[in-house]
């Protein structure tokens, strides 16, 4: 997938919004893709983008998060944590399927399905510049942020 176009898809947002990757060119745009609001790896992966946010917005990018989630469960996890970015829900899989981010894991023992923690840049031209899967947290965003400024 990396150097090719990345096909427009649309989910609806927090802010009462729809995003559209092609309402997006333009601009470089971070997805980063995550388990589940409110857990521990998924809030501070949040909150280090949040916190690296006008780093990125200086480097020409913007940032969205992408969960299975209810818009409702985004709103209060956004509003809670104060992401200056939109969170959006995919709980038909869309984006996670055209990403390939689905696998199963091991949970306390016993194999679920889900989403395997990824970041991906798409550059201006809607291009996908570069792609990070079983992302560990520590880290992950300064080396985003990096990539970002280099592209």
């Amino acid at each position: 997938m990396v150097g090719k176009p990345v096909p427009d898809f649309s989910l609806p947002s927090t802010g009462n919004t729809t995003f559209t990757l092609s309402g997006a060119r333009g601009k470089k745009l971070v997805l980063y893709f995550y388990p589940k609001d409110n857990t521990p790896g998924c809030t501070q992966q949040g909150s280090d983008f949040r916190d690296a946010y006008g780093a990125f917005k200086r480097a020409g990018a913007e940032i969205v998060g992408i969960s299975r989630d209810s818009l409702k469960s985004h709103e209060g996890f956004k509003a809670k944590m104060k992401f200056p970015f939109e969170l959006l829900a995919d709980p038909d899989e869309k984006a996670c399927a055209q990403f390939g981010v689905m696998k199963m894991k091991n949970m306390y023992g016993k194999k679920v399905r889900g989403i395997e923690r990824s970041t991906f840049v798409v550059d201006a031209k809607g291009v996908l510049a570069r792609e990070w899967r079983g992302v560990k947290v520590p880290g992950h965003v300064q080396e985003v942020l990096n990539f970002v400024k280099a592209l």
